[in-house]
């Protein structure tokens, strides 16, 4: 039974890909990503371009098509359909998060600032994107699975989360001295705190 179960999991988790989200949501990662280029910016907003853009978008998609119904007509438990969805949406998270991670890589390899004004892109900074998508994941799904086809107040919540977080977190390393200290890590004396917040 556990096979089975596996198995029609593995078709949903496809089918999300194959049919119910665009390819185009790739390129959008892309895309957003790239603006890690841009030196000495507010970072955090290439990441929320993912709930600027793509889970609206997605969601809106998805009632359009019907894609709920279609589902349920599938032999499968209404289980395995929440977790393909929900996994789709992760993978796509991840894809965004690397894809800016090799952004990053370029970005230091082209420019040496000896100062950010906002957060700089470094281990703390991805931590707190994977803080962060956490946040919007628990504020997001919850509430959008509580109908399963009434996306608008999720989308809504998801993004007023993410942009709190990020606001909050570019106003504490503007303000708190030691916050700015920790994030910068300029003499390289925080990097076991990076560690903690990246690793944590």
């Amino acid at each position: 039974f556990y096979s089975i179960s596996r198995c029609f999991f593995k078709v949903l988790l496809y089918k999300e890909f194959k049919v119910s989200i665009h390819p185009l949501y790739f390129l959008v990662a892309l895309l957003a990503s790239a603006l890690m280029l841009i030196p000495s910016w507010l970072y955090f907003i290439v990441l929320l371009y993912f709930a600027f853009i793509s889970i609206p978008n997605i969601f809106a998609a998805y009632k359009t098509q019907n894609d709920l119904m279609f589902s349920l007509l599938l032999p499968v438990r209404r289980q395995e359909i929440v977790l393909a969805r929900i996994n789709a949406i992760l993978i796509l998270e991840l894809v965004h998060i690397l894809l800016t991670l090799v952004f990053t890589v370029i970005h230091h390899l082209i420019y040496d600032l000896p100062y950010y004004i906002f957060v700089e892109p470094n281990m703390a900074f991805f931590g707190l994107v994977f803080l962060m998508f956490g946040l919007m994941n628990i504020s997001f799904f919850p509430l959008y699975f509580k109908s399963a086809h009434n996306y608008g107040r999720a989308a809504i919540v998801v993004n007023a989360v993410g942009v709190l977080f990020a606001a909050g977190v570019e106003l504490l390393v503007l303000f708190n001295k030691t916050a700015n200290e920790v994030i910068h890590n300029v003499n390289g004396s925080y990097n076991h705190i990076q560690w903690i917040i990246l690793v944590g």
